[in-house]
């Protein structure tokens, strides 16, 4: 069997799933892709792969296809047979870190969804400048929800754990580490603590090289 295949595109939302693969060690290529807003034919391409035409994209060694970040995450856990980004069943975290794994990804991941491209679900031109206010706004709320529940030095405590992983990489998407820092500054403690997780370096490097 050969590695894994991630179809992502620096800085999206493949970020999550390739620090992953990084810190379990997996062997894996990455198999870039276009502007999905913005170059002709992008969507199409990964529509071969994923008819969502969404990454992250994880073609496992075997040859099937993984989507959902959240599922992959539980999923490489489960193969690596390592707990250092998953607590194990029994261990006390557990409820809370699945609570909020899917918290992130069922409530304001989709927010990016609806607001990098408002056009695919809004018809009218000048509703689309409101929606996506309203859907920024309301991603907000939710990340301010976050903040209540966090942790010290990481999401879960003491552990390390995967929730601190898409802190590091969401916070550097709209509404950028400067709202986080005023409005929600232990998210931000966490995404900066993150930032600096040598396992991840590179994964930092090749994503956000400007930050």
């Amino acid at each position: 069997m050969s590695g894994y295949t991630l179809w992502g595109r620096a800085g999206w939302g493949s970020t999550l799933v390739e620090a992953q693969l990084v810190w379990y060690g997996l062997p894996f290529s990455f198999e870039p892709v276009e502007d999905l807003f913005r170059t002709p034919g992008a969507r199409t391409n990964l529509e071969r792969v994923n008819p969502l035409a969404q990454v992250p994209t994880l073609v496992m060694p075997d040859g099937t296809v993984m989507s959902e970040s959240a599922a992959i995450t539980l999923l490489l856990a489960d193969i690596t047979g390592k707990d250092s980004l998953v607590p194990p069943p029994q261990a006390e975290e557990r409820g809370k870190f699945l609570r909020w794994l899917v918290f992130i990804v069922a409530n304001i991941y989709p927010t990016f969804t609806y607001a990098d491209d408002p056009a695919r679900f809004v018809s009218v031109s000048a509703a689309r400048d409101p929606f996506r206010a309203a859907t920024d706004a309301y991603a907000q709320r939710l990340w301010r929800q976050i903040e209540r529940e966090v942790g010290s030095p990481w999401f879960l405590g003491e552990r390390f754990s995967a929730l601190d992983i898409y802190i590091s990489i969401m916070t550097r998407w709209r509404p950028k580490r400067g709202w986080f820092e005023i409005e929600t500054p232990h998210l931000f403690a966490i995404a900066r603590r993150g930032d600096h997780v040598p396992e991840l370096a590179e994964v930092w490097k090749r994503n956000f090289p400007s930050t």
